[in-house]
């Protein structure tokens, strides 16, 4: 039975912006009581369809508060968006100039000097984001210590000042040799374009990407220059729609790291916001394993363009300090825009609901990249869209239902989709049925090929892990891909469609900074790391502040190697004043994390630090969350049966279709089967036991996987 609504608890609102759909939860806390609500996103104008979802939210709780005019006092909203990959892939963002050492202006074209693929003859390199006309060389130099070799003098800031005026841009990047060691020049730089250029929006490499690596730190303070104009208006009109729905309440914004912090900062430094809605959705799944006592996890997260995985062990999400966007070839590495920022460690295993699917020059079946988005999206939606998509080969295969998607707000057109698939039929030369399962178990075999591979490269076993599946297509899909990497269990938790919602409003405020100064840890000068920790931390701190936290756990982490390798390892240890004492702690976590990944240790060599890392975050905690709404039934209620695709019988077979919030806790039902709910459809295709968890989650023990 739900309960009543107090105005004692606090309202908060994640919302999040995906390529086919905009997802919001509204949340009671702490009892955890939610709402839900989904709308097409709007390309044109993503606010619009944020302001549709955060007012339909509002009435959905008004409406659960028995006699109340209004909603509960809202405390905040937690927002994720795709608005800075689209603009990073779209190649829409601001007119750009680069502010650079003198000879390192075509360090974004260098770049490694490696091809991605060396057997491709009309291979494709990345485009930088900045034209070579738009960037200006600086006579200056610091050496590697960060010791003046050339000054920065007054008449050099004078011109590059003059010039920027005539380039007339609305966005500068400056990104100077060893600024990660020594920041005076860029912050003189910064100075006087502020005193000269008050409307110029203006990036630092020393503020985003303080770290060593020449290219990829300029093409990290690139991309967030490219899109910070656009992202800080962006955030500034979504500010003034919440304020008019509901005035003087905050904004946060999801990063990529899997906490979220103010919009101010979010605007500052848009490029941390790269991954929010993926990053949410791993946070979600994280917070379904704690509840559920599960300490191995592959996080799968499918949506309308794009499905995403991360391994996680021991509770928490690995963190990459690099990785890539854009790319040229979606799935080979070395083809997209190298980004030095922190992210949760995720890997694009697949396609989405709405990937467009395509017979190739060889004859064969293709599926994505391209998608069809929301406008005009898959055949089945009849908005105009003709071509076959993913969601299309869901739908003619049984697993969707034309009269309940979207709780039956939304109806499909089984007849445009069949039109679709039967022309994609006929070019493929094979049955619409072939080409619909084709599409289906094509996509199901990439993702589960790419995650074993991910999962191999980290030394273990996928039969060792629970799969937690969200997003509007990962039920739909999760039981197959786990079936074909032999993961025996799938959880599915509540409102898994707005998966990324959850994991917003479980995320802790976070924030990451870090500082490269390569030296041996025997040669570490701990009264200047001490210094560097103490002035990182309380600048921290009131970044922290802004986005409402206080109770704060903090975090020392280093890049470290031995003496001539290349390529670091990343350790942790508690936060503590930095001494020559630390140096004893930090060897330790080096050598114990070399000895796992490794299996021994280098003998007489010396460690190296190469980056410093300070992470402050709030303390994690896991939340408990139910509906509500009035959706969860006291009586068991079924949606009849339908005709659908069993993939180990290689025919169509009728099942059982349940509401899912109909089926009471502790119940164990037999799959074949599918459970609805309005935002996602769980499909369980083979032989499997299905039960019903306390917390309402949906646990598939696989039975059946020949």
């Amino acid at each position: 039975m739900n309960k009543p609504v107090t105005f004692d608890n606090t309202l908060r609102v994640a919302v999040d912006i995906g390529g086919t759909f905009t997802d919001g939860v509204a949340t009671l806390s702490p009892e955890g009581r939610i709402w839900v609500a989904k709308s097409p996103t709007t390309p044109a104008d993503p606010g619009q369809a944020v302001t549709t979802v955060i007012e339909d939210l509002l009435r959905q709780v008004a409406q659960s508060h028995e006699g109340a005019a209004t909603a509960p006092p809202l405390a905040e909203v937690v927002h994720g968006t795709t608005l800075i990959t689209n603009t990073l892939i779209e190649r829409k963002g601001a007119k750009t100039a680069l502010i650079t050492t003198r000879g390192m202006r075509d360090v974004l074209e260098i770049g490694r000097e490696w091809r991605y693929d060396i057997y491709d003859l009309d291979i494709e390199i990345p485009k930088p984001l900045i034209e070579p006309h738009n960037r200006i060389e600086v006579a200056e130099r610091l050496d590697a210590t960060g010791e003046v070799l050339e000054p920065l003098s007054e008449d050099e800031l004078d011109r590059v000042v003059a010039q920027l005026r005539s380039l007339d841009v609305e966005s500068a990047a400056v990104s100077l040799l060893h600024s990660y060691v020594n920041t005076e020049h860029e912050k003189r730089i910064e100075a006087r374009l502020k005193a000269a250029l008050p409307h110029l929006a203006i990036s630092l490499s020393a503020d985003l990407a303080r770290e060593i690596k020449e290219f990829e730190r300029t093409s990290t303070v690139a991309a967030n220059a490219y899109v910070k104009p656009l992202v800080a208006t962006y955030l500034q009109e979504l500010g003034a729609r919440i304020a008019a729905i509901r005035p003087g309440i905050p904004l946060r914004v999801m990063v990529s790291s899997g906490g979220f912090s103010s919009a101010q900062s979010g605007a500052e430094s848009p490029i941390l916001l790269l991954e929010s809605g993926p990053a949410a959705g791993v946070m979600s799944a994280l917070n379904t394993a704690r509840q559920n006592g599960v300490d191995q996890v592959l996080a799968f997260d499918m949506g309308g363009t794009t499905a995403k995985a991360c391994v996680a062990v021991g509770g928490e999400a690995p963190i990459a300090h690099s990785f890539e966007c854009a790319r040229v070839e979606r799935f080979k590495r070395g083809s997209g825009l190298p980004i030095l920022i922190p992210s949760i460690e995720l890997i694009e295993i697949g396609a989405g609901g709405g990937s467009i699917a395509h017979c190739n020059r060889l004859g064969l079946l293709n599926i994505g990249p391209e998608s069809s988005g929301s406008v005009p999206g898959p055949a089945c939606y009849g908005r105009g869209g003709t071509d076959p998509t993913v969601t299309d080969a869901d739908l003619l295969l049984g697993y969707l239902s034309p009269d309940n998607f979207l709780g039956g707000e939304m109806k499909l057109d089984v007849a445009g989709a069949a039109r679709a698939m039967e022309r994609l039929a006929a070019e493929l030369s094979v049955s619409p049925l072939g080409a619909a399962w084709g599409i289906c178990n094509v996509v199901n075999e990439n993702m589960a090929s790419a995650a074993r591979i991910h999962i191999a490269e980290n030394g273990l076993d996928p039969r060792d892990f629970t799969m937690v599946a969200t997003g509007g297509a990962g039920p739909v899909h999760a039981v197959e891909v786990a079936r074909k990497l032999r993961i025996g269990e799938v959880l599915i938790p509540i409102a898994a469609g707005a998966g990324s919602c959850l994991g917003m409003l479980a995320a802790p405020a976070r924030i990451d900074r870090a500082w490269s100064n390569p030296q041996m840890l025997a040669d570490v000068d701990w009264a200047a790391v001490a210094e560097n920790l103490s002035v990182l931390r309380r600048e921290s701190e009131i970044e922290l502040a802004a986005a409402g936290a206080h109770d704060v756990e903090w975090v020392i982490g280093a890049a470290m190697r031995y003496y001539g390798q290349g390529a670091e390892i990343d350790v942790a240890i508690p936060y503590t004043q930095a001494s020559p004492a630390t140096s004893v702690v930090l060897r330790a976590a080096f050598e114990a994390e070399y000895e796992r990944l490794y299996g021994r240790l280098v003998p007489n060599a010396a460690p190296q630090v190469m980056t410093w890392r300070l992470v402050g975050r709030a303390p994690s905690e896991g939340h408990h969350f139910e509906w509500g709404d009035n959706r969860v039934r006291a009586t068991e209620s079924g949606n009849g049966r339908r005709e659908i695709y069993l993939p180990l019988k290689g025919a169509y077979g009728t099942v059982d279709v349940y509401d899912r919030y109909s089926v009471a806790p502790g119940r164990t039902l037999q799959a074949p089967l599918i459970l609805e709910e309005r935002e996602s459809t769980i499909v369980v295709a083979v032989a499997a036991d299905v039960t019903i968890r306390p917390d309402l989650t949906v646990a598939v023990s696989i039975k059946e996987f020949d």
